[in-house]
C-alpha cells in the first residue's frame, strides 16, 4: 500500500516513516513513532508509511495491522452476534460508536476454518464453485444525513460446479434480493434466492436456492444491498477536513468540518462496500456507475464514460470498464474536488496520458510538486519494465482522513494529503522528499501488483518490497544528488534490522490464513526487508540484468498472479544463477545474520549467526545458514570489491591487508558485522576510506551490537566522537538517531540523561554553529536536512546558545506569527523550546495552533511537539485527553493521527507511563476512538515498545489476559521483545555507562 507507510504509511506508507524530535528517538526497539510523512516504509506507505530516522517528524509505514471482533453492526441471520439492520443504522445515524463491541471485524476469513467445508491446506478461501469475471456495480441514493447507500452488482461469472448455494463476501451490508440468471444457448432462466444468511465472523453471505444452480460459463449473480458511508477509514467512508475554501453548497457538513468521501478496500474491505468475491485471486473487469449531487465530482479508476441528470440537483456518473484486476484495487470517490493536470512527455497508443491531481478545493496548487514526479515516474517504469502504462489515466487523490500513506488503486491512487501536497513555504522539507519517494511507489504498484498481483496475501512482500526498492531507485533517477540509497540505508535498512533483530518477528514470506494475519505483515520485515532483499541480489546480479529479468517476469504473468518462485525463475533466466538457492533463506527464515570477525596476519576468519538484539541467542534460533555476499575491500590483488560470498557458517579469507579492510561495501547486504574492537578503532581513523552507506551502516553495527550485549554503550559513544568532524548529513543522521536511542534506554537515570545530553552537545557544537539558522535560497536539500536535525537535536539536549536562540524566535512568532514566521523545517525544534521554557502557556499556544494551521504537516507537527512535554499534571489533564476526546473537534485529535501525540509520549518516562495507565483504565473507551483495528494496533504498538523495566511485562500480560488480542497479538509480542531488551540493555550498561560519563567529564 503503499500501500506505501500503508505507511504511511499503507499503508505507503506509510507512510512513515522514525523519529520526531532528532536526537531524542528513532522506530527500532520501539523507540519511534510513524505518521505517514517519512521517506522509506511502507507508508501503508501502503499501508505505507514512509520513514525518516533523523527527521523532527517521523513517519511510520504503513506497519499496519487491524483488531478483529465479532461485531453486531455486520447483519447477520445464522448468528447470534448479530442484530437488526434497523438498530445498526440507528447508531451510525447518532454517531454513537461506543465501545469494543462496535469494532468491526477486518479478517478476511477468520472463522471460515471453522466452517468452511471448502478450504485448502493452507489458507482459508470461498468455495470454488462460482469464479467472477465481471461486475457491474450500480450505487445510489446516498444520504448524507443517515450516512447510508443503495446498490446493484450483477456478477457475471462461471458455474463450475452444481450447487445450491453461493458463498460470497459481506460486511455490514443488507442484502435484499438476489438471483442468479443463466444463459443457456436459446434461452436465459433465473433462479430467485429463499434465503440469504450472514456469518459475521467469516465476514459471508451465504444466498441459497431451492433448486440447483447448473454448470454454465454464462451465468449473472445479481444483488440488491444497502450499506453504509462509515467513519472507519475501511469500505465506503467519509473523512473529515476544514474547507481551504467555500465548498460547492451540497457538500455535507458538521458545524465547521466537512466530509469527502472515498474508499480503502486492501486487505480485505471491498467486502464492506458491495457483495463481491474478495480475494486477491479472484480477478475481475468492473464496470461502476454512481449516484452523486450535480455540484460534486466523482472519480473512479477509469475515465467518465457517461454523465446523466437523475433527480434533481442529482447526476448518474458512470465510467469505462477497467482490466481485469483484484477486488482489492477497486476505488471511487466523491467530493468537492478540483484538480492540476499534466500529460507524459511519452506516448501510449498514440497519445499522451493525463495526469491529474485531486484534492478539495484550494488545495491543488499544493500538489504541483507530486505533479511534476508522476508523469515523469510513469514514462520511467514504461521504460525500464518495457510494458506500457496499460490504463488511460493516472489519478492521484489527496483524502483528508487515512489509516496509512497511500493506496495503488489501479488509476486512482488515494494518498494521506501530507504525501501527495507540499507547499515550499509552508511545508518541512522532509515532506519533498517523502512525496517524490511515496509517489514512485504507488505508481510501482501500477505494474508490480495490480498488472500482476500476487497469489495469495502471504506474497504479499513481493507487492512491496519490490515496489519499495523500484520506488527508491525512481527517485534516485530523478535525484541522483539526494542520494536515496545512503537514505535507504540509514532509514529503511535500519529500521529492518530493528524489527527482524527479535525473537518475535517473522520471515519475509509468512503463512496467511486469514485477514488478521495480512494486516500484521504490513510492516518493516515485507516493505524493507523485503526491499533490502531485492536490493541486495539486484546488486548481486546487477541492476540492468535484474530488471531484464522482472521485465520477463511481468510479461508472463500480465493481468493474472504468480508466487515468489516465478520472479526468481525470471531473473535466473536473465542472469544463469541460481537464484531460488540463493535467495530462499532469505526470504523464507526468520531474522538476520550477523559475520563476526577475527583476525591473524594477511587473514580474516568469519562466522555468521543469527543476530537477536535480546542477545540470548539459543542453538534453536541459529540453524539457518545464509547466503552471504561479503562485499570485501582490501583482498591482495583485486582493486574495488572483491567477489566473494559465504556460503556456510564459518570460513577463512586469506590475502587481506592487515591495514584496511571493510566488509558489506555501501552495505548491499542485509547483515551487520561485528569487528574486532581493534579493528573498529582503526576504521575510526579511516573515516575517508568508507562510503556514507559504509559509515551508517558500521555506526549501525555497533549500535545494536552493543544493545544485544556483544559490546557497551561506553565502547558505542567512543566510537561516535571519531565523528565529530564527520559532513554528511545522513551520516549525522544515524549519529543523533544513536544518541536518541541511548537517551531512550537509560534517560530515566537523572545522571546519565545530563550526562549524553552534554556529550551530544560537545558532540554536535562546531557543526550547529557552522550550519546556522538561515536556509539560503537554491541549498542542497541534504543541507538543509543536516540543519534541521542538528538545530532539533541542540534544543533536545539543552545547548544553551541554540537553546536561547530558538527560544528568542518562539516568543517573537507567537507575538505576531506573520512578521516573525518560523522556518518551516525548523517549526518542531522552535516549538519544543517554546514547550520547555513555559509549558501551562505553551501548551495552548500549540494546540490552537494544531486547530487553525493552515499548512498540510503543520498538525502533525505540533501534535509531536506537543508530545514533548513531560510535566505529569498537563500530560494528565490536557494531552491525554486531548488526544482521546470524541468531541468537541477543536479538542480532539483524529483517529489516524492518534499515534502521533501518543507515540511521542511514549519516549519519556512520565508520558508513557501515564499513558499506560489511562489506556489500562479506559481501554474499551480508547479502543472506540482509535476505531479502525489497524489504528489501534499502531497505537497499542508504539504506546508500549518503549517501556524500559521488565515488570511491566507482568502488567502487561495480566491486563491482555482477558482481552481480544488476536489481531495485534504479533504487535503485542513485538513490543515485549523490545522491553525485554532495552530493560536488559539498561541494566547491564547502565553503571558503567554512567562511570564513562563521569571520567569523561560529561558530568
Amino acid at each position: 500500500m503503499g500501500g506505501v507507510m500503508r505507511l504511511v504509511q499503507r499503508r505507503l506508507g506509510a507512510l512513515g516513516w522514525e523519529h520526531l524530535i532528532a536526537g531524542e528517538a528513532r522506530i527500532g526497539y520501539g523507540y519511534g513513532v510513524g505518521i505517514g510523512i517519512g521517506i522509506g516504509i511502507g507508508l501503508r506507505q501502503g499501508r505505507f508509511f514512509g520513514s525518516a530516522a533523523s527527521s523532527a517528524l517521523s513517519v511510520s509505514p504503513c506497519w499496519s495491522q487491524s483488531l478483529s471482533t465479532s461485531s453486531p453492526r455486520s447483519l447477520s441471520l445464522s448468528t447470534g452476534s448479530s442484530t437488526s439492520f434497523s438498530s445498526w443504522s440507528s447508531r451510525n445515524r447518532s454517531g454513537i460508536r461506543s465501545l469494543l463491541p462496535l469494532i468491526p471485524q477486518r479478517s478476511c476469513s477468520a472463522h471460515a476454518r471453522a466452517n468452511n467445508p471448502n478450504k485448502m491446506a493452507d489458507r482459508d478461501v470461498l468455495p470454488d464453485n462460482i469464479k467472477p469475471s465481471h461486475y457491474v456495480l450500480s450505487l445510489r441514493d446516498l444520504d448524507f444525513k443517515n450516512w447510508t447507500y443503495k446498490g446493484t452488482v450483477t456478477i457475471q461469472s462461471e458455474i463450475v460446479k452444481p450447487t445450491k448455494q453461493v458463498v460470497l463476501n459481506t460486511l455490514e451490508l443488507k442484502v435484499f434480493n438476489a438471483k442468479v440468471l443463466v444463459d443457456h444457448t436459446k434461452s436465459e432462466q433465473s433462479w430467485e434466492s429463499s434465503n440469504v444468511s450472514y456469518d459475521t465472523k467469516a465476514q459471508r453471505a451465504t444466498i441459497t436456492f431451492d433448486n440447483e444452480l447448473p454448470v454454465s460459463k454464462k451465468a449473472s449473480l445479481v444483488i440488491e444491498f444497502e450499506g453504509i458511508i462509515n467513519n472507519e477509514m475501511a469500505g465506503f467512508y467519509r473523512s473529515k477536513y476544514k474547507p481551504a475554501e467555500t465548498p460547492a453548497a451540497s457538500v455535507p457538513r458538521d458545524d465547521e468540518w466537512h466530509y469527502m468521501l472515498s474508499t480503502q478496500f486492501e486487505a480485505c474491505d471491498a467486502r464492506r462496500a458491495f457483495p463481491c468475491f474478495d480475494e486477491p485471486n479472484l480477478k475481475a473487469t468492473y464496470d461502476l456507475e454512481i449516484e452523486i449531487p450535480d455540484d460534486q465530482v466523482a472519480l473512479s479508476n477509469m475515465p467518465v464514460k457517461d454523465t446523466k441528470p437523475t433527480k434533481k440537483g442529482w447526476q448518474l456518473v458512470s465510467f469505462e470498464t477497467s482490466p481485469v484486476m483484484s477486488s482489492y484495487l477497486l476505488a471511487w470517490a466523491v467530493g468537492d474536488f478540483e484538480y492540476i493536470e499534466q500529460l507524459t512527455d511519452r506516448k501510449y497508443n498514440g497519445k499522451q496520458i493525463p495526469v491529474r491531481v485531486y484534492t478539495t478545493r484550494g488545495l491543488k496548487e499544493q500538489g504541483r510538486w507530486a505533479l511534476e514526479h508522476a508523469p515523469k515516474i510513469i514514462d520511467f517504469f514504461s521504460e525500464i519494465f518495457d510494458i506500457d502504462y496499460p490504463l488511460p489515466k493516472s489519478d492521484l487523490l489527496a483524502v483528508h482522513e487515512f489509516t496509512h500513506g497511500a493506496m495503488e488503486n489501479w488509476g486512482l491512487v488515494t494518498y494521506r494529503t501530507t504525501q501527495v501536497l507540499f507547499d515550499e513555504k509552508t511545508s518541512d522539507a522532509r515532506f519533498k522528499n517523502a512525496v517524490a519517494y511515496v509517489v514512485a511507489h504507488e505508481l510501482a504498484h501500477q505494474w508490480f501488483g495490480n498488472l500482476v498481483t500476487m497469489d495469495w496475501w502471504d506474497e504479499l512482500w513481493l507487492n512491496e518490497g519490490f515496489a519499495t526498492w523500484v520506488g527508491w531507485h525512481a527517485v534516485d533517477h530523478l535525484h541522483p544528488d539526494w542520494q536515496v540509497w545512503a537514505q535507504f540505508v540509514n532509514e529503511g535498512m535500519e529500521n529492518a534490522f530493528r524489527l527482524d533483530g527479535i525473537r518475535a518477528s517473522h520471515p519475509i514470506h509468512v503463512p496467511v490464513r486469514d485477514a488478521l494475519d495480512v494486516n500484521q505483515v504490513f510492516d518493516h520485515i515485507s516493505y524493507l526487508k523485503g526491499c533490502s532483499a531485492i536490493r541486495m541480489i539486484a546488486n548481486h546480479l546487477g541492476v540492468e540484468t535484474f530488471l531484464k529479468g522482472v521485465s520477463n517476469y511481468l510479461k508472463a504473468h500480465k493481468y493474472g498472479n504468480a508466487k515468489t518462485k516465478a520472479l526468481w525463475d525470471s531473473l535466473a533466466e536473465a542472469s544463469g544463477k541460481n537464484v531460488n538457492e540463493i535467495m530462499h533463506p532469505w526470504i523464507s527464515k526468520i531474522g538476520h545474520p550477523v559475520l563476526t570477525v577475527s583476525e591473524e596476519p594477511g587473514k580474516i576468519a568469519i562466522k555468521q549467526s543469527r543476530f537477536l538484539s535480546t542477545g540470548d541467542v539459543k542453538p534453536e534460533d541459529d540453524t539457518t545458514t545464509w547466503w552471504v555476499p561479503l562485499g570485501l575491500v582490501g583482498k591482495k590483488g583485486e582493486s574495488g570489491i572483491a567477489a566473494l560470498s559465504l556460503d556456510k557458517k564459518e570460513d577463512t579469507i586469506l590475502d587481506v591487508d592487515s591495514d584496511f579492510y571493510k566488509l558489506n561495501s555501501n552495505a548491499t547486504g542485509f547483515y551487520r558485522v561485528a569487528y574486532p574492537p581493534s579493528r573498529l578503532a582503526k576504521l575510526s581513523t579511516q573515516l575517508d576510506k568508507l562510503s556514507t552507506e559504509d559509515k551508517i551502516a558500521i555506526i549501525g553495527s555497533t549500535a545494536d551490537l552493543a544493545f544485544a550485549g556483544n559490546s557497551s554503550a561506553s565502547a558505542l559513544l567512543t566510537f561516535l566522537q571519531g565523528f565529530q568532524k564527520e559532513a554528511h548529513p545522513l551520516v549525522w543522521s544515524q549519529i543523533l538517531g544513536c544518541l536518541g536511542d541511548l537517551k531512550s534506554v537509560f534517560g530515566e537515570d537523572k545522571e546519565i540523561k545530563k550526562g549524553l545530553q552534554n556529550f551530544a552537545v560537545k558532540l554536535i557544537d562546531e557543526k550547529v554553529k557552522e550550519v546556522g539558522w538561515e536556509f539560503p535560497e537554491g541549498e542542497d536539500y541534504l543541507a538543509g536536512i543536516l540543519r534541521k536535525d542538528l538545530i532539533s537535536s541542540a534544543v533536545a539536549n539543552n545547548h544553551p546558545e541554540v537553546k536561547a536562540e530558538a527560544l528568542k524566535r518562539f516568543n517573537a512568532w507567537v507575538e505576531n506569527p506573520e512578521a516573525n514566521a518560523i522556518p518551516p523545517s525548523l517549526r518542531s525544534a522552535v516549538w519544543r523550546a517554546g514547550l520547555d521554557d513555559n509549558a501551562v502557556r505553551n501548551v495552548e499556544v500549540l494546540k490552537n495552533e494544531w486547530f487553525s494551521t493552515k499548512a498540510i504537516d503543520g498538525k502533525l507537527i505540533a501534535l509531536a511537539a506537543l508530545a514533548t512535554v513531560d510535566n505529569a499534571d498537563i500530560i494528565k489533564d490536557n494531552l491525554i485527553p486531548f488526544n482521546f476526546n470524541t468531541s468537541p473537534p477543536q479538542n480532539a485529535v483524529p483517529a489516524a493521527d492518534m499515534h502521533v501525540l501518543g507515540g511521542n509520549l511514549a519516549l519519556h518516562a512520565v508520558g508513557r507511563n501515564l499513558q499506560w495507565e489511562f489506556m489500562k483504565n479506559n481501554w474499551d473507551l480508547a479502543v472506540a476512538k482509535l476505531g479502525n483495528p489497524i489504528v489501534v494496533d499502531r497505537f497499542v504498538g508504539l504506546s508500549l515498545k518503549t517501556f524500559t523495566d521488565a515488570a511491566i511485562l507482568d502488567d502487561i500480560e495480566q491486563f491482555f489476559k482477558d482481552k481480544d488480542t488476536h489481531s495485534f497479538d504479533r504487535t503485542l509480542e513485538t513490543a515485549k521483545d523490545r522491553i525485554r531488551g532495552r530493560a536488559a540493555y539498561k541494566k547491564r550498561d547502565s553503571e558503567a555507562l554512567k562511570q564513562w560519563l563521569s571520567s569523561n567529564g560529561y558530568f
